[in-house]
């Protein structure tokens, strides 16, 4: 059946993604890949010290991507998508999302790039002895608590960015797996939350005078294959206001972008692995046995499918790149050089590959918000060198690259290194990588593990989520996700491994060992710039 077929057909599957910086939205095929493409650029702002996105930008950018998807497939095909097989929505992990009893918002979104929840989340780390992140909901609940917001009497139901948007679209409260475990612990053997841990936590709320129990208001739990709703006459209308769209497409559990990126890399069994990196950087790796102790560098959380997962997640990674390179665009345009974006792009990774392999004296912090694993509430961007530094473009190039890996470097230095932790390979996705050679090099130095790219990489979580849903409409019976993804998505990609190049690697510890010198340097200016 040819792609066109496909979709008037409505066997298409489509996968959305709430990004940081971008929504994006991918409609797969009969192959499970790639046909038709959209996407809405937003960005969060800081409102009274809080990092957030409005919830009408949300919608606008909701009905944007499908809008510029609907658009692409039509000029692709000549075809207008009248119904769906099945529907994913994924999004940034963790956050705050309270909602009434009329289902209207409590407060506004507070995002997983907050820093604000230190003391609810030591306590809770303490109280379950078990790392919670700022970043988790629960810690954002728990602050809330410690703070006396008096929202939280009110509050009937706590969800993510993705559980929000799948609710406005079905009207079902749940979530996957993979995502419920960025909102509380989970017990890996029930697949559901840890229920040890939510009796003492909603004692400790009760102490506080919160009579709220956790298990009425977080989301019900779903795996990856189930159904978790359909398509509402009033979702279709939010999503194609044109109105072509008809109701009643299945909805698969909506996904964090963790582990819709593991789905995009096939890094779902133990011993496998990647590595996200955009505007945050984190690593996945899947778990053969827990952990010998709880470490607040590392959380712990799940496959679509539950099995455990360890993550190492950096709040920042390209922001101050992307900077930088747009300060060399506007200096371009002032001279009056017309350079395409991508090949400005292309060119300034490449040059890092020409670089020392300690960057000659040069240092960078990229810190645009705190950074947990650290120790820094805020941040602040530093670009440090020495007076006898080689200043060029390469070594320039090379030490804001190597800053976006620093901080991932040091929380998985602690599974490899003290947990011992076998990794065989790493997948790697995310803007990050699009340069061919760049990223995926650096990166293996960095971790001196190889780096696989597949060419799908690109292509990120939205396609992960598009094949997420593709699961659980056209899955066999009893076919797990693991085959699915290997007989049926992967089998047709070898994609390119980058060793490790022992030269860069010692340079890059070398380069380690100065950035951990300078915190103090960091620290100085967060307090006194």
């Amino acid at each position: 059946m040819n792609v066109k077929e496909y979709i008037e057909q409505g066997k298409a599957s489509l996968g959305i993604e709430f990004g940081s910086t971008r929504i994006k939205a991918v409609l797969i095929g009969e192959d499970n890949q790639p046909v038709a493409i959209g996407a809405y650029d937003w960005e969060n702002r800081l409102e009274g010290g809080i990092w957030t996105y409005p919830m009408e930008e949300a919608m606008k950018g909701l009905r944007g991507c499908y809008g510029s998807l609907k658009k692409d497939a039509y000029e692709k095909y000549g075809v207008t998508i009248k119904k769906l097989s099945c529907i994913g929505i994924s999004g940034m992990m963790h956050g705050y999302l309270p909602l009434d009893k009329n289902d209207e918002l409590l407060v506004p979104f507070r995002t997983w790039r907050n820093t604000i929840t230190e003391k609810a989340a030591d306590e809770l780390t303490q109280l379950l002895d078990f790392n919670i992140p700022q970043r988790w909901s629960i810690a954002h609940l728990y602050q809330a608590v410690l703070n006396g917001e008096s929202h939280v009497n009110d509050i009937a139901h706590l969800t993510t960015l993705a559980g929000y948007i799948h609710f406005r679209l079905t009207g079902e409260k749940v979530v996957g797996i993979g995502e419920a475990s960025g909102i509380f612990p989970i017990d890996s053997d029930a697949k559901d939350y840890d229920g040890v841990m939510m009796e003492k936590t909603d004692a400790a709320l009760k102490d506080k005078g919160i009579t709220l129990c956790l298990k009425d208001v977080l989301p019900k739990i779903l795996l990856a294959g189930e159904s978790a709703g359909r398509l509402t006459e009033e979702g279709a209308a939010l999503l194609d206001e044109s109105g072509d769209l008809e109701p009643g497409a299945v909805f698969c559990p909506p996904e964090g972008d963790a582990q819709t990126g593991m789905v995009a890399t096939n890094s779902i069994t133990v011993r496998t692995g990647n590595v996200s990196a955009g505007t945050s950087i984190f690593a996945m790796v899947v778990l053969e046995k827990k952990l010998s102790k709880v470490y607040r560098e590392l959380d712990i959380v799940t496959t679509p499918t539950g099995n455990q997962t360890a993550m190492v997640h950096c709040n920042n990674c390209t922001s101050d790149i992307n900077a930088w390179i747009g300060l060399f665009r506007e200096f371009a345009d002032t001279c009056g050089f017309k350079i395409d974006q991508g090949k400005l792009f292309e060119t300034m990774y490449s040059a890092a590959l020409k670089g020392e392999d300690d960057c000659g004296g040069l240092m960078a912090f990229n810190y645009y918000s705190g950074e947990p694993i650290t120790g820094f509430d805020d941040g602040r961007l530093l670009f440090i060198r020495k007076p006898d530094a080689r200043l060029n473009l390469a070594n320039f190039m090379r030490t804001n690259l190597y800053s976006s890996l620093a901080t991932l470097k040091i929380g998985m230095d602690i599974l490899i290194d003290r947990e011992k932790v076998r990794v065989d390979m790493l997948q790697g996705h995310g803007g990050f990588f699009k340069t061919e050679g760049v990223g995926d090099s650096l990166l293996a130095a960095a971790l001196r593990t190889p780096v696989k790219i597949i060419e799908t990489a690109g292509e990120g979580g939205a396609w992960g989520m598009a094949v997420l849903a593709s699961y659980c409409v056209n899955k066999e019976p009893g076919e797990t996700l693991d085959s699915f993804l290997e007989d049926k998505v992967f089998a047709q990609y070898t994609g390119k491994v980058c060793p490790v190049d022992e030269k860069a690697a010692e340079g890059f510890d070398r380069f380690m060992e100065g950035y951990v010198k300078c915190f103090g340097v960091e620290k100085a200016a967060i307090e006194n710039f």
